[in-house]
């Protein structure tokens, strides 16, 4: 297919080769250690696939919780894990925590995490704008990281809102400091997971950073959404959140889309449920029975989605228990009803715009480097 062109090309982050150019972003609450393996039995097992948020502080204090969230599976290489923090010290400790204890090989950063108990704090979204503290944080990562070999990269949005846009410093300052490549949510903060991504400003910001790989997020919900992105871009790869949520099978069908082979069909429902069961499986397994299973119940209508599945069966199934009573209600599923057309349409969180909040004055001066107040311990987002 000629819009698989830019695709065709594997990222080279590090000494690590992602091929295909996909990363699974990471999302709090989904992409735990049973969802992406789940991922990567579909997709190819040199994609990137990133756990959940974890803070900095978090990491120094070794909270059990966050401790726990960093967990791996055997085999799952390379290891990506996301950090976020506020403070360029807690920042360089907990990198150099990650790297000398050998809990990862890849370092995400999160600075685009739009959620009002983040960027209240002067996190997520909000950072990039104080430019210098920005890259005094990316800095210290990069160099925390350096020792080890493990590359670190930078995600963000394209600003606070649409009077205070961030992203083309924010992917210059990256590039400058180390970071092995940058990617961009083509969404503000205040947009959050409202509307349609701008995508033209993934474009722009690949213009701007040439030396570093530009990857491109924001409503990538099939493959031939992926191919489209980076034929209009230019990017070097996609990143992937909400498009897969239900639908880990997305992840074959963007390798074969960046490699120029035809795009799988669609899985029926029979399909569908074998997937569901493996999740429950997976899930068990890494929180035990009870707990896996109750995380799994979110799920539901995401693997559903568009299925003519009668409302009684899917209130069962959003309450499921057990693995035997998933099983016993997956098996009354009728397994030949073909993969809905509207099972490509957004999924997940969308929501509405909203002000952004902001630590007081936060806006006076972009240049301030102060660091804000002490930084959340809650991993996850």
């Amino acid at each position: 297919m000629s819009t698989a062109l830019h695709a065709t090309k594997p990222l080279k982050i590090g000494q690590y080769l992602v091929d295909p150019a996909v990363v699974l972003a990471p999302m709090a609450g989904i992409t735990n250690v049973a969802f992406r393996q789940l991922c990567r039995e579909f997709g190819s097992s040199s994609s990137l696939y990133v756990c959940e948020m974890i803070t900095a502080r978090a990491v120094v204090e070794r909270d059990s919780k966050t401790m726990q969230m960093i967990t791996f599976g055997e085999g799952e290489r390379p290891r990506s894990m996301q950090l976020y923090g506020v403070d360029p010290t807690s920042m360089a400790e907990a990198a150099r925590i990650i790297v000398g204890e050998d809990r990862a090989d890849h370092i995400d950063m999160n600075f685009g995490c739009p959620v009002p108990k983040v960027t209240r704090k002067g996190g997520g979204a909000a950072l990039p704008y104080k430019r210098q503290l920005f890259r005094r944080i990316v800095r210290a990562a990069v160099k925390a990281a350096e020792p080890a070999g493990v590359p670190v990269t930078v995600k963000f949005r394209i600003g606070i809102d649409d009077d205070h846009l961030t992203y083309l410093d924010a992917g210059r300052i990256a590039a400058d400091e180390g970071a092995q490549a940058v990617a961009l949510h083509a969404r503000t903060a205040a947009q959050r997971y409202s509307g349609r991504a701008d995508w033209s400003a993934i474009a722009r910001l690949k213009e701007a950073v040439t030396d570093v790989p530009v990857l491109g997020n924001g409503d990538v919900f099939s493959a031939r959404d992926a191919l489209r992105m980076v034929a209009e871009t230019g990017c070097d790869g996609v990143v992937v959140g909400r498009g897969c949520l239900g639908r880990p099978w997305l992840f074959g069908e963007l390798q074969a889309a960046f490699r120029g082979e035809p795009i799988p069909a669609g899985p029926r429902l029979g399909q569908v449920a074998e997937v569901l069961l493996r999740h429950g499986v997976l899930l068990a397994d890494f929180l035990g029975e009870d707990k896996g299973i109750r995380d799994l119940r979110k799920h539901m209508a995401w693997y559903l989605k568009g299925f003519p599945v009668g409302a009684e069966l899917r209130r069962s199934l959003a309450m499921v228990s057990t693995l035997v009573e998933l099983e016993d209600l997956v098996g009354r599923l009728d397994p030949d009803l073909p993969f809905p057309d509207s099972a490509d349409e957004p999924r997940g969180r969308q929501g509405s715009p909203a002000r952004v909040v902001l630590p007081e004055g936060w806006l006076a001066d972009p240049e301030d480097a102060m660091v804000p107040d002490a930084e959340d311990m809650h991993s996850g987002g």
